[in-house]
């Protein structure tokens, strides 16, 4: 028999939805074939099988909320092999405890478990060469974890490394903490029990509750780990963007027969990837090994949906002319709005771009999105008073912020992105060649 899991599709995902099934009981599957659809925190996606058989059960239900990462789902019978007994049935609510079972003593595991989650690293071998025979699981902590499973002995069915050796193994490589080394600051530095509304002198009944949904929760968890483990600062400067917004409808004018359309947000885009070639010491990400000096200019661009906030990439912006930026932001928005992005769409990315000029904002700070080493916050355009030649003249004018990582991006290093990003805004035709 061989479990189908819960698969983890973000790396922020601990629980999601399981939206639809597309198989019942009876069905016969084959590997890549789409078996359901679940609905993670940023995005809905589709499930495909890893393994062939037969579908014996399906253990939770459409619609079912908050079902935990690694939880069976549903069960095959594997080709040629016989269906063990379905077991006796359980409260709904202990369905979110399936996930520890691995942590049980080996003879409970089952005999094999797959999951259709993003692909796990082969199988590695011994010095002798011959396989190290380890669960896809396991060999994904291992492989995120930095763990050799060569050193490790399996617990597992037949000698087979699974997750809790890998946890155990990363454990053990740990320095332990003891009671002695803790100081008084980090005691006081242990987060307070949240208080409810009532404790805080809002009447319960006074308000409308919404519950969190996933992504709801997945935001608020990444920013306030960001505000509290990386240090900000803000450097702020002007751009006058009167011979952008004219470069802009001549362009429009020569794709509109394409049906092209390249906004100011794709030109900001565009600027930043190019300035990020020119101070590559911006291009960058703190790691407690060393800091990660990026090869590409991977930006993302901040998109508000339904319930939250996602940020797709254009992936070596630096290398894309400003019609195909805009014919990727158009696409990507409207997925991400659909909730149809793919893992590898949404995740990662070198630099952040967040424009609030549409809703009239004039200027504001963004919060970093980890493990990126800046964020551009870009405001409104409007007409000002600016002094040229001694001359009190209109120009249109749009504040930019860029919100730095000290620890990667100091002071010096983020003015010399902004001087680099200044004229290429300023005088687009420059991005055009």
């Amino acid at each position: 028999m061989t479990d189908i899991l819960m698969p983890a599709l973000s790396p922020t995902m601990e629980e999601g939805v399981l939206a639809k099934w597309h198989v019942k009981v009876g069905d016969v599957v084959s590997a890549g074939d789409v078996i359901a659809e679940i609905e993670t925190d940023k995005a809905t996606m589709e499930v495909e099988a890893v393994d062939e058989g037969e579908v014996t059960d399906i253990l939770v239900a459409e619609g079912t909320e908050g079902v935990k990462v690694n939880t069976p789902i549903a069960r095959l019978k594997d080709e040629g092999g016989a269906a063990a007994p379905k077991p006796a049935e359980k409260p709904a609510a202990k369905t979110e405890e399936a996930p520890k079972a691995e942590a049980a003593p080996a003879a409970a595991e089952a005999p094999k478990t797959t999951t259709p989650a993003a692909p796990a690293p082969a199988a590695p071998k011994s010095d002798g060469g011959d396989r190290i025979f380890s669960s896809p699981l396991a060999r994904r902590i291992a492989a995120q974890n930095g763990v050799d499973l060569k050193s490790i002995k399996g617990t597992g069915p037949h000698g087979r490394i699974v997750k809790r050796d890998v946890e155990a193994a990363g454990k053990a490589s740990a320095q332990p903490a003891t009671a002695s080394s803790a100081s008084p600051a980090a005691t006081a530095a242990e987060p307070r029990k949240a208080q409810s509304l009532a404790q805080m002198g809002i009447p319960d009944g006074s308000y409308d509750l919404i519950p969190l949904d996933g992504m709801k929760k997945a935001v608020a968890r990444r920013m306030v780990d960001s505000v509290q483990n990386v240090p900000h600062f803000p450097l702020f400067i002007d751009c006058e963007i009167d011979q952008l917004m004219a470069v802009r409808a001549k362009v429009n004018k020569m794709l509109e027969p394409q049906g092209i359309k390249v906004s100011v947000n794709d030109f900001v885009i565009k600027a930043a990837a190019l300035a990020l070639k020119m101070v590559p010491e911006a291009n960058a990400s703190y790691t407690p090994e060393g800091i990660a000096m990026h090869h590409n200019a991977d930006v993302s661009m901040a998109v508000a949906i339904d319930g939250g906030l996602i940020t797709p990439i254009i992936k070596k912006a630096e290398t894309k002319g400003l019609a195909q930026i805009a014919t990727e932001s158009k696409d990507l928005a409207k997925r991400a709005r659909d909730r149809k992005l793919k893992p590898e769409e949404f995740q990662g990315g070198t630099f952040s771009v967040s424009n609030l000029g549409m809703f009239g904002i004039k200027q504001f700070t963004s919060i970093i999105n980890e493990p990126q080493g800046c964020i551009m916050s870009v405001g409104a355009g409007e007409q000002r008073a600016v002094v040229k030649n001694g001359q009190v003249v209109p120009a249109t004018v749009m504040t930019v912020t860029l919100t730095c990582d000290h620890r990667v991006v100091d002071g010096a290093t983020g003015a010399r992105f902004l001087q680099a990003f200044k004229p290429l805004i300023e005088d687009p035709v420059a991005m055009l060649a």
